[in-house]
This record gives C-alpha cells, structure tokens and sequence, in this order.
C-alpha cells in the first residue's frame, strides 16, 4: 500500500469534506486522515492511477495542489 498526503485547496467547510470523501470513496482507497484541505490515504499503486486521484478531487470541485508521499 502506498501512503500519500494530498493537500487541497479550494476546501471550506465540513460540507468539502464530505464532497470529496464520496469521491475518493469511489476508489478503493483507503482515508486515514481527512482534514479541510488535505487528506491522508492509502491506495495500491497498481490499482489507481495517481490522474484517478486527482480527478476525483476535481469532480468534489477543489484543486490537488501537491502531494507528499509517506
């Protein structure tokens, strides 16, 4: 599994969190962490693609600004 922490701009509120919990939930990803503006998960690496992530993050309506890998 690998471990990343995405930082999210555009997040305000309790209400972004869960926009973009549904969609990462989509994936099979695991949410360890999910704050207003970044969000710590765990994914297979052959399974998701890091542009999946990433456009998951766009449909909830926010942008990915950088990713930190653990």
């Amino acid at each position: 599994m690998k471990k990343e922490k995405l930082i999210i701009e555009g997040m305000s509120c309790e209400h972004c969190k869960m926009a973009l919990r549904k969609e990462l939930s989509k994936l099979d990803i695991n949410i360890n962490n999910l704050e207003i503006g970044s969000a710590e998960i765990e994914f297979e690496q052959d399974k998701i693609s890091k542009s999946e992530i990433e456009d998951a993050v766009k449909n909830a309506g926010y942008n990915l600004t950088s990713v930190i890998s653990n």
